[in-house]
């Protein structure tokens, strides 16, 4: 192996990316997917009225508002500029 290359964190990070592909695996379950989308539509929804109602919050206050992680809610303001629903801020 070349200097530098560290074979316990190689193995780390193969072990890592398979239980992820476990893990995205069984989140393709026709069931559980169908499950995930209605989760992630209230979602938008619910953030939607956020927008419509309180303005354009701050992708921190969206996080507090819908109980959710602000990379999360971040996601949600970026869609909802996309599909022009709401006025570009920063996140």
């Amino acid at each position: 192996m070349g200097e530098g290359v560290d074979p316990t964190q190689m193995c780390q990070t193969l072990v890592d990316k398979v239980a992820r592909s476990r893990q995205l695996r069984a989140i393709t379950e026709p069931e559980l997917l169908v499950l995930f989308e209605d989760w992630l539509e209230e979602l938008e929804e619910e953030a939607a009225e956020v927008v419509r109602t309180q303005g354009t919050p701050n992708a921190q206050e969206l996080a507090r508002k819908l109980g959710v992680s602000e990379r999360g809610a971040a996601f949600l303001l970026t869609k909802l500029q996309r599909e022009g629903k709401t006025k570009a801020q920063a996140l």
